[in-house]
Order: structure tokens, then sequence, then C-alpha cells
């Protein structure tokens, strides 16, 4: 048996229904962390009671936190068991143990007086009827859709609009499945009711949702009135006639529209003519909430994506073929991680003002992230003052790793430019950029309750490493061999420079790999110039093959602000200008 706790609040679009599975714990309140939400009483605390259906009764016990009790027949109450059909009080909000509708026993087929499923051919003949007042109704939908900050919301004002489109309907529903196929045996994930009654505990029919759903047509049941049959279709007491309708979208998937009255009195039975235009109307109004949700879906997609991909990236995603290339597959990667220097320093220094820090790193962050869409890169991930993007999916770059390049480069110069602009945001922060080439599997990663796109694979950590390098080595860019090959072979020098700055094996890695710089073009402004790169390099070869006297010489020959020459010199110091005798021309790195 499946059991429902249902809340009832004041206003009649008040009406939340929460599946209580047998042996799990839930926590109630106004805005718990996680459990069931009753938002619209504030008597109600934010953690309010702890609920238990053991498979007999619901055992609901108040939280340290809550501050009103619960209430029972005036009485006041900590703690309480309820059966199915007992009930209580928190605030101005009621809460009733019932059978969920799911449970309901199915009607006999002879109390179901009329039974009919409209296709859209036959409702086109059928005129609406009240047309100036639905379409008010209609003009009102936009708004409810904008002022929604949820689905439960949403359905809420959903379900008071079609009461107010519908004079002669007693009660409507939005009824969600998110699962198709368990209709049978399950609850709904989401069901939001109206009522013109608040006496009537208004559960809707179970079969006649299925059957509109399965059949992806508005269906309608005329039955027996409370005075001839028990009810039990409806399982409402007096109402004599219901219609369903199912709204397709992709983006309402499993969603119904439900619409239920009574005769008037001293009148027979609503007739079928009777509800066409009703029916008609609630169709029309489905087609727009579908329509409305898939627009707003593919808007948020769009909008969330775009902070992450290019458009020309955005173009494939969205095309016939998206939810294939999202699938996680193993490709050529271009890897870029990027870090800010002289954050920690300045958090130090701006603890008393983290809100200005915070617009700082968010305006270093937009650096990056322009450097990186604008190159036609995907954002894998933001990790607090860095960036992490990749290129080479979900289609493989023309140019291989060379718009990575151009976009790390087009980040440092952004960055340089704002070091030499009194007052700016970035004044005071630097950059460090790693860059590396390799197999990988980029797409969508992650759980089945949460995925990301991403990348994974041993050349995402090793650009990490190479960012971290860039602090050792005093430079802005570092890359590995496969993209320093390639810049040399495919980048034009108008577009970027590169120099070897060492041989070395990374700390915890067994792979020996020689860096390089990348550096922007020469300028006149060039802080390194094309003979100062041909110097250091002789300098390296000379400090490979163990002539470090003359690998010293030549790196004096570099000016002062060639910051990156000094790890070298510093290293030759430390063993007295001479190459020990185990010499190899491999750096071994002791530490991160």
């Amino acid at each position: 048996m499946t059991v429902e706790l249902v809340a009832i609040g004041p206003e009649a679009q008040q009406r939340l229904r929460f599946p209580l599975p047998p042996g799990k714990k839930f926590c109630l309140g106004r805005a718990p962390r996680a459990g069931y939400k009753v938002p619209w009483d504030t008597k109600i605390s934010r953690e309010h009671a702890e609920v238990l259906w053991n498979g007999q009764f619901l055992d609901i016990r108040c939280l340290e936190t809550a501050r009103n009790p619960l209430v029972v027949a005036g009485k006041h109450n900590r703690q309480l068991q309820l059966a199915i059909g007992d009930g209580f009080q928190i605030g101005e909000t009621e809460f009733q143990l019932e059978k969920a509708f799911a449970d309901e026993e199915p009607a006999p087929t002879d109390d179901i007086l009329a039974d009919r499923g409209f296709s859209s051919e036959d409702l086109s003949r059928v005129a609406y009827g009240n047309l100036d007042q639905r379409l008010e109704i209609l003009a009102n939908l936009p708004k409810a859709m904008a002022s929604a900050t949820s689905d439960e919301e949403f359905a809420a004002q959903l379900a008071a609009l079609l009461m107010r489109a519908i004079p002669q309907a007693t009660a409507t529903a939005v009824i969600a499945y998110s699962d198709m196929a368990s209709q049978e045996t399950s609850i709904p994930d989401l069901m939001r009711c109206d009522t013109r009654d608040d006496t009537i505990r208004f559960r809707p029919s179970r079969r006649l949702v299925q059957k509109a759903l399965s059949e992806n047509n508005s269906h309608l049941h005329i039955f027996k009135g409370a005075q001839q049959s028990a009810g039990e279709f409806t399982i409402s007491a007096n109402l004599d006639w219901a219609f369903c309708t199912p709204v397709r979208a992709e983006a309402c998937r499993g969603w119904s529209l439900y619409v239920s009255g009574r005769s008037p009195s001293g009148k027979l039975l609503m007739s079928e003519e009777d509800l066409k235009g009703d029916v008609r109307f609630v169709e029309l109004l489905a087609q727009f909430v579908g329509a409305a949700r898939q627009i707003r879906r593919l808007e948020q997609q769009q909008a969330g994506l775009s902070q992450f991909f290019s458009p020309t990236v955005m173009e494939t995603l969205t095309g016939d073929q998206a939810q294939k290339l999202l699938e996680p597959r193993e490709c050529d990667i271009t890897v870029l991680f990027c870090d800010v220097r002289g954050f920690s320093r300045r958090a130090e220094l701006c603890q008393h003002s983290l809100r200005e820090m915070l617009g700082r790193v968010s305006h270093a962050l937009g650096v990056m992230t322009r450097g990186i869409v604008l190159h036609e890169g995907v954002i894998a991930d933001f990790q607090g003052d860095s960036a992490l993007a990749f290129w080479g999916w979900p289609v493989p770059p023309e140019e291989g790793p060379a718009a990575a390049c151009r976009a790390a480069i087009s980040i440092q110069n952004e960055f340089r430019q704002a070091t030499s602009t009194p007052n700016h945001p970035l004044a005071d922060f630097r950059v460090g950029i790693g860059l590396s080439h390799g197999r990988a599997i980029a797409g969508k990663i992650g759980s089945t309750e949460q995925a990301k796109v991403g990348v994974f694979g041993p050349v995402v950590n090793l650009g990490s490493r190479l960012e971290g390098l860039t602090k050792l080595f005093q430079a802005s860019i570092l890359m590995d061999e496969p993209t320093a090959a390639f810049v040399r072979a495919n980048l034009p020098a108008s577009e970027g420079r590169c120099r070897r700055l060492a041989r070395i094996k990374p700390f915890g890695m067994e792979t020996v790999l020689t860096i390089t710089e990348l550096l922007p073009p020469a300028g006149p402004d060039s802080a390194i110039t094309n003979a100062d790169i041909a110097t250091y390099e002789s300098a390296l070869d000379a400090v490979i093959e163990g002539r470090w006297g003359q690998a010293f010489d030549l790196l004096s020959e570099l000016p002062v602000r060639d910051r990156a020459k000094e790890f070298l010199m510093i290293l030759m110091a430390e063993h007295n200008y001479e190459a020990p005798v185990d010499w190899n021309g491999t750096i071994v790195m002791t530490g991160k």
C-alpha cells in the first residue's frame, strides 16, 4: 500500500502531496535542506519535523528547531503516531495521511456512462466558448511561467488558471510522472490541485490519467452521480465527470492537465456536448504550456551552455547529432590549465572585504572565459581562481593545438595590459598557464545523478603540472613537447614564439619531458627578443651536455628582466657550477 501526506494550506492553490515509502525518514519543513517543503506557512519552521511511515503508522516528531507544535483536536503535541485518515495541523496548514491515488480500486465498468477519447481532429470542429475570458487566461500564462521559481510553483499556478478558465469545474490538477512505464503502480512525481470546495479531498483518477497519457489524447469520463454509485472512480464525492489532457512536449513528458466537476443541481448528468468546448480549450492550453516550456528549456540550455562553449561548438551540440556527440569518447585533446598568480596574497590582505575580492576573481575568470570561448575552446571547470579548458571535442579543430595556444596568448596579453593600467581590478594579478596535448576521454562525464561536460586522462594532469611549473620558471605559459612541436611547425611567428626551458622529470612521474615556453610575437616592446631565445637555448644545450661554465656565461648575457634564466643559474650555483658526476641532462624535480 502506498500512502501520502497531504498538505492543505488556507488558499485553494496551496495543496501538496508527499509520497511516503515505508522505512524511509523525511524532513518536513518550510525550506528543508532535503525533504518535503511547505513554503507558504511561516509558522512552519525551516526544518520542522521528522516523519517515518513504517508500513502501518506514520511516526512524526518535532525537531528541536520547531517553534510550533503539532495540533490535533486543539491539543499541542511534539510527537504523534497517525493511522491512515488521521491528520494534524501546524500553523495554518492541515496535514492528512491518505492512501495514494495509485492505490485506487478500479471502478466497475457499468458505473462509467461515457468513455470518450478526443483526437486533435475531433476537437478542431468544436467551438471554444467564453472566448474573451479564455484569451485572458492564455495571456496570463507567460506571467505565471516567468514568476514561478520551480515546477511545483508553476503547476500550482497552472491549476489555479485551469479553475478560472473552466467555471463548471469543481477541481483541477496538474499531474506529472517522470517514469511513464510505472504509472500503474507508482504515485506521480508532481501533483498540484485546486478546488472550489475546501471540504473535498480531491484525488484524480489514476486510470483516467494513464489512459490519456498512453493514448496521447484528451480523454473524458462521465459516470453515475453520487446518488447512483459510490463514486469510486474519482475518489471524490459528488463529482460525476472528469477529463484529462496530456501535455505533448518533451519538456513536459509525463505531464497532464486534469479537470473534474459535478453536474449542476437539478440538472441531468453533464453530457459530452456540454464538455467538448472545455476539453478543446484545455487542449489548447496544454499546447501553449508544452511549447512555452520547450522554448524556455532551450533558452536555459543555450544560456547555460554559451558560458562554456563557443558559438561553433554550440551549433554542433544543438544539432541533430547532439546526444551522440555528447557521449564520452577518446580523442586527441589539447588541455589549457590557467591559474591566477597573487590571489592568495591579495585574499589575505582583503579578508575584510571579501565581496570586493570576489568581484576581482570573477573579473579574472571572465578574462579566461573570453580567451577560451573566443578561440573555440570548451570550459570544463572552474576551481576557485583557476579554469580548465580543452580543444578537440566535440569535433577536432582544423589546426590542432593552435587555437589553444592563441587562447593562452590572448589571456596572457589581457592580464599583462591590466598591470599597466592604474586602479585596474587585475593590476596586481598575473597568470600561469599550462598547455598539454594527447589522448583523453572527453564528453559528458559524471554519475547518473549529476554529470557535466569534461575531460579525463593523463594529459589533464600534465597540463596542471605545467601550470604549476610556471611559478618555478617564472614563465607565463609552459607547453609539453607535442604542443611545442606543433607551434614550431605550424604557428606563424607573428602569432607566437617558443623556447625550450629545461629537460625535467616532474615530481611523482617517471616520464622525462622538455618543457617549452610559449611567448607572444616579437615587437618593439618585447621583453625577450629572438636573439635572447637563441642565447637561452644554446645555454640549455650546454647545461644538458654538462658544460655548465659555458652555460652560465651565456645565461649571464640575457637581460635582467628575463627571469626564466634564474632557475638554471640557481641550479648550477648549488653545484658550484660543475655538473654532477652522474649528470644525464635531466633535472629531477623534488617537489610538486
